[in-house]
Order: structure tokens, then sequence, then C-alpha cells
């Protein structure tokens, strides 16, 4: 809990809001409604904002413990995806190769789904569709990224879906250092996500939903959400809390949190922008495996990011966490690298965040009936789409309605639980050291560290 300006401190993105965030309308007694969502990041407010909108007689209310965007939603890479966490593999195993193409293709839609609603709603969210690019700035990572194109023709897919770029053309659309080539991929936005989030909370109101900020929840029961301010009672109750489960009674082991980090630069002049190229705003990763992302912001900063910091024994999930000096320092070395003509531009932002992983990686939306008990989540850090499809199923779901949605794979799966510590401790921290240690590797001999690959692919059961 906090004032305006402690909301702000972390991330860019929500420095940026123009209107306060100081929480509105924490719960002040016991109430009842019919829908009940617990979490007011993407997820929780896309689903309220769809059952809303589908039936506006039902009484809605969400409950978050902060300020409605304060968790990874207001500090994500801001990369509205069609990329899906979950393997494809796994996804034909249920339904088959069919399977893996409705969940692209409604992948696809969610990102036109996200630009309708801002439309519709008045939400300015910077939303500019240039795509991915996922350059390949080693030799080492020519061979890794082809086969992720390969792979995608092979599973259905086109070159107006996925693409390689040589090097000419890939440096044609950026001026990183090093370039070997690109994938390229039109299926994503450059967006603003606190400006989304904050506008959608807007719009859930507008549409008669309530929303309960300062309000953290202690317990979710069937049909009951148990805070220190009141009991609200519900039909459905739809847990939206991501990276934060770990922190309910029961839940623990269900998703764990993996932070990932931030730094923004001031915004660059005309001539970095004349040399560096990206003028469609594309957001951009290579092929190394410790993930990195970034994108041109719609005020001419870069927005940098990474994963690298250490999973924390037990799952904790501490505000302390998200400022760690040795990854925003390696974040700084790496955009440094790729784009030399940034070392003098001052970095005016730096953040951090959990974002919820599963067991098996691969996310999950569904209900139980008897219960009333709802859920959706386990993105692993590609969420910003997929808690839109998340949120449109959820309302058919709740509503009994049968739809293209609540028949894609990823409905009512379950994922195992992750092991007791101090296993997972171990297992996760060794994942980050196998991966740093071949990305050093291909680096220093410009070879792709297929032993250190097999290692990983082991630890994560991929």
């Amino acid at each position: 809990m906090g004032g305006d300006e402690h909301y702000r401190s972390r991330s860019l993105w929500l420095d940026q809001v123009a209107e306060s965030l100081a929480p509105r309308d924490p719960l002040d007694a016991d109430a009842e409604c019919d829908v009940a969502v617990v979490g007011g990041g993407f997820t929780g407010l896309w689903t309220a904002y769809s059952v809303a909108l589908a039936e506006p007689a039902l009484r809605v209310r969400v409950v978050e413990a902060e300020t409605c965007g304060f968790g990874a939603s207001g500090r994500n890479g801001g990369w509205a995806s069609a990329l899906f966490a979950g393997s494809r593999a796994f996804t034909a195993k249920r339904q088959g190769r069919a399977g893996v193409l409705d969940l692209h293709r409604q992948m696809v839609g969610a990102i036109d789904d996200i630009e309708r609603t801002c439309a519709v709603e008045s939400i300015d969210c910077a939303f500019a569709r240039g795509g991915t690019l996922t350059l390949a700035t080693s030799p080492a990572h020519v061979a890794r990224i082809r086969e992720h194109v390969e792979a995608d023709h092979r599973w259905g897919l086109d070159e107006s879906d996925t693409e390689w770029l040589d090097a000419s053309e890939a440096r044609h659309r950026i001026g990183a250092a090093r370039v070997f080539g690109a994938a390229f991929t039109p299926h994503c936005a450059s967006i603003q996500p606190a400006r989304l989030a904050r506008g959608l909370a807007e719009a859930v109101r507008r549409r008669g939903a309530i929303i309960h900020e300062s309000t953290p929840v202690q317990r979710i029961e069937p049909h009951r959400v148990v805070t220190a301010r009141g009991t609200l009672r519900a039909d459905v109750i739809v847990r939206a809390t991501e990276g934060y489960t770990t922190e309910l009674p029961g839940l623990h082991r269900r998703l764990i949190p993996i932070y990932s980090f931030m730094i923004a630069t001031e915004p660059l002049p005309a001539s970095f922008w004349d040399d560096a190229g990206w003028r469609n705003r594309e957001t951009v990763g290579d092929g190394r495996h410790l993930i990195i992302y970034a994108q041109r912001t719609a005020d001419d900063r870069i927005a940098f990011g990474g994963r690298g910091a250490p999973y924390h024994f037990g799952s904790r999930v501490r505000a302390w966490y998200d400022r760690d000096p040795t990854v925003f320092h390696d974040l700084v070395r790496v955009m440094h690298d790729l784009f030399p003509a940034t070392r003098d531009a001052r970095i005016t932002h730096h953040w951090g965040g959990a974002l919820g992983v599963p067991r098996d990686w691969y996310p999950s939306v569904g209900i139980e009936r008897a219960s009333g008990l709802a859920w959706a989540g386990g993105y692993v850090g590609d969420g910003v789409t997929t808690t839109n499809l998340a949120g449109r199923t959820l309302a058919d779901l709740i509503l009994h309605r049968d739809t293209e949605r609540t028949d894609l794979a990823w409905v009512d799966h379950r994922s195992r639980d992750w092991e007791p510590e101090p296993l997972r401790w171990l297992g996760i921290n060794a994942g980050l050291h196998v991966s740093a240690a071949a990305d050093r590797r291909e680096a220093r001999t410009g070879r792709r560290a297929a032993g250190y690959e097999r290692a990983l692919a082991l630890l994560t059961g991929s």
C-alpha cells in the first residue's frame, strides 16, 4: 500500500500514467455479487470487462491488493504478441495439429480484440502493430532461430506468419551492432501496458462493475473471498493472481514467481533513430537463452528487459526483489553492446516484477462448477495478449457459452504442482546458471552450445 509516488516508482509505464494511481474504493464491509474477480491486472480486468459487456445485469466486483496494474500488467515489456507460452507438442497431444492452429488463430485474434477495445473505449496505450524481430546477434543464434521458423512452417504457418530475414534484410529494419539475420512475425503490437491496464479499469467501471483497490485477499474459498475488510460472497470467483498466487493459502506450489527486469533510456534524438531504424516500433529480442526483450517507445526511448534474476527460496515475493543491481548492470551492458550509440544516454528508469510459471510451462484457464472457482494464468511472461483471450474465455465459461474459445486445448488444463523446497530452488536456479553459461560460451566461440541446450531440456522438462 502507498501513495501515488509509491506506485509511479514501480516502472516507467506506471510513471507515465496521467491520472492519480492512488487506490480507490476499498471494500469496507461484507458484500455479495454474481462474479468476484481476485486481481486487478490484465487477467482480472479483461474478465470483468468481458462479463460486464456480455451480461450487463450481472453484478461484478474486482478486488485488488494495491492499485490496478500494480503487478506484471504495469511492468512488462509491452509486447501484445501472438506467442502462446505452452509447447505445441503438448497442445497437439490433446487436440492434434488442428488444435495448435486454432490456438494460434485465437491468439492473433486477441491482438485484434485489444486494438478494437482500445478504439471503442478510447484507451490510448500507444498501440503500434510493428511485429517482432528475433535477431541473430551471434553466429550461434542463426541455426537455432531458423529452426524455429522452420518449425512454425511444419506446424502449418506460412511466411505471412513468420519468415527468415537474411542479414541485409534484418539490418535494413534495425541497426543493431551485429545482426546475422532475424526471424520476423507481424503478429505483435508494441503497447504502453500500464495505460492499457488503467484504461481498461476505467472501462470496467463504466460498464457497471465495481473495483475495490487496497483490498488484499487473505484466502479464496468456494463462493467466498475473505479479506481483512470484509467477505465477498459470489456465485463465481475468478483467481487472477498470476505471480502473486503463491501468497494464497494452499496455492504456494501452483505457480512460482520468476522475476524479470527492465531499464529505460531517456528519449533518444532523431540522429540515433536515423541510424537505428526501428521505424515501425517492432518489438525486438534475440537468440540467446537468457531472454532479452525491447521496444521503441512512443516517446522514442528504448525500454529494454531481460531475465537473469535468481528464484527466491520458498517462492517468496518481496518488494525489494524488484531491484537487483547485478541484473540491471547486465541489461545496460547488453543494450550498449547491441546499440553502442546508447552509451551516452541516461537511464531514467529501472524496475522489475514477478511473472507466474506453472510446472509444465503451459498456461491454463478453467472453472470448477461445483465450487464456483475459476482461474487463468501461468503465462510465463507472455501474458499481455493471452490475458485478453483468457478473460473472454472465462466470460464464456461463466455464462455457460460453448464457443471456439471454450474448445481450446488450454481450457481446464491442470499443471502438476512444483516440487517442494529445496528441490525447486535448486532446479530453477541451476537452469538459470546453465542458460547464462550457454550464452557465455556461444558469445565466446560463435558456435551453438548443444550440450548446454540438452541440459536445459532436462532441467525444464521440455
